[in-house]
């Protein structure tokens, strides 16, 4: 987790009214990630709110590695088999050009992944996302309707989950990917409790 962005404001900020959960709840969510969220360096980016973000398990990073390997793979195997085997040529501009943007794409995942964060505050949960193209999204407790976990076989495999949850307006729905089963359990029942909370009006 992280108390501070990378580009710290030289002004002390206040405290926060974050929501704070149990102790084990905190140690589930930070085991193995990252412990600092990485920010666009340009003055006009979406600044980090105050208080503790937590973020998402370093496996995550292997798990898109190997993904993007295996796809650049297929494409090298795809060119040079229309190359050697059938000598079509016009198959080297095009596979040049996927190769290009998916090494390109590789070169930027450590610092893409860096930058997924979330915060756990007093009445929604904060998102935030990119580099390029940065996103962040408020969701309200109390607008939560479902919680989902998914894991594909290479999550598994590493440990790692998806969680995602929907609200009655679908485009504010937030998935938060590359959490340890662990994370994604304990914030899952987390959110839930919270949510009903919210709704019964307790």
């Amino acid at each position: 987790m992280t108390n501070s962005p990378d580009h710290p404001s030289p002004t002390p900020l206040p405290p926060t009214t974050e929501a704070t959960a149990s102790a084990p709840i905190e140690q589930a969510l930070d085991a193995g990630t990252y412990d600092r969220i990485r920010e666009p360096r340009s003055e006009n980016r979406l600044a980090l709110e105050r208080g503790v973000w937590h973020q998402i398990s370093r496996k995550y990073l292997i798990v898109q590695l190997i993904g993007s390997g295996f796809w650049l793979a297929v494409v090298v195997a795809g060119v040079l088999a229309l190359v050697l085997l059938w000598e079509q040529t016009w198959a080297l501009i095009p596979g040049g050009i996927l190769i290009v943007l998916i090494v390109a794409g590789m070169a930027i995942l450590p610092r893409q992944v860096r930058s997924i964060g979330y915060q756990l505050r007093e009445d929604d949960l904060v998102f935030r996302r990119g580099i390029l193209w940065q996103r962040m999204v408020a969701v309200p407790y109390g607008r939560m309707q479902l919680v989902d976990i998914t894991h594909g076989p290479m999550d598994r495999g590493f440990g790692i989950a998806q969680l995602k949850f929907v609200t009655a307006a679908a485009a504010t729905g937030v998935v938060i990917p590359g959490l340890t089963q662990q994370a994604a359990d304990a914030l899952r029942d987390h959110l839930m409790s919270v949510a009903e909370s919210r709704r019964t009006g307790l």
